[in-house]
């Protein structure tokens, strides 16, 4: 008599991780369309005005809906942030996997770099690049794929140098097989989990980083919604329309508890 095979139960952090991260994405995506409505369009005789129809959670002190701008603000700073990660996450996979092959001059001189990099702050470096394209998304993009490259490749070269020096592979190599077999069977696997917690990271990373820069008016330019410059706009009126300010900040803790609870499962 055979026993019968049980379905395996979802844990309750991955549910938590999909409810969060679905309702988040399910409001970027589709808001506009339970609710058409303009972001950029004011009416000052509704400064600070409670919800209505046409704007579930109020308007600002310009009198603009604050749900149609919670929309586009969650739409700009993940795909910037994404932009970032996946650029950074392919720079370190590729000169990871160089500086563990070659060794040598090419693995110090790579190593000396992302020290470098490592020593200045993070947000220095952003900012450094915001000098050059101010408050533009493409600057946000260059200058945190230029902070987060290096995580991404210190976990590769790591885990590389490890994986490449196993019997396994070494087993590989004996038997004729080339490096692009040995990449995609022996190492792959065992970068690819250490790389999607990192990713999670990264894009909470970017996220904040961009709501940071925008908290300290040096981010995205008004009239944009973007998460912290919307914080700041509503700052001065947390006493006349405390709701009105909770808004932006609720929706960012969602979205970087959903990519931290994220990260965390990739990594148990």
């Amino acid at each position: 008599m055979t026993a019968a095979v049980l379905p395996r139960a979802l844990p309750t952090g991955r549910i938590l991780v999909a409810a969060i991260l679905g309702l988040v994405a399910a409001f970027a995506l589709l808001g506009p369309v339970l609710v058409p409505g303009d972001p950029f369009a004011q009416s000052l005789m509704k400064s600070l005005a409670g919800p209505e129809p046409a704007a579930p959670f109020g308007y600002d002190h310009l009198g603009r809906s604050l749900w149609h701008r919670l929309v586009h603000a969650l739409r700009l700073s993940p795909l910037i942030a994404l932009a970032a990660v996946a650029t950074a996450a392919a720079a370190g996979l590729v000169l990871g996997v160089v500086a563990a092959l070659r060794g040598g001059w090419v693995e110090r001189l790579l190593v000396i770099l992302a020290d470098a990099l490592l020593a200045l702050p993070g947000l220095l470096m952003v900012l450094i690049v915001l000098a050059i394209m101010p408050g533009t998304a493409t600057g946000f993009w260059a200058g945190l794929s230029l902070v987060l490259w290096v995580e991404f490749f210190r976990l590769t070269r790591a885990t590389a140098r490890a994986t490449l020096a196993s019997p396994a592979v070494q087993a590989a190599r004996l038997l004729g097989f080339g490096w692009p077999y040995v990449l995609r069977t022996h190492l792959w696997p065992e970068i690819a989990p250490l790389m999607l917690t990192a990713a999670a990271f990264g894009t909470a990373t970017a996220i904040m980083g961009i709501a940071a820069l925008g908290f300290v008016s040096v981010g995205m330019r008004a009239p944009t919604p973007e998460l912290g410059l919307m914080m700041v706009e509503l700052l001065p009126y947390w006493r006349e329309a405390p709701m009105a300010l909770l808004t932006p900040v609720l929706a960012t803790f969602a979205l970087l508890l959903g990519l931290t609870l994220l990260a965390g499962g990739h990594r148990t």
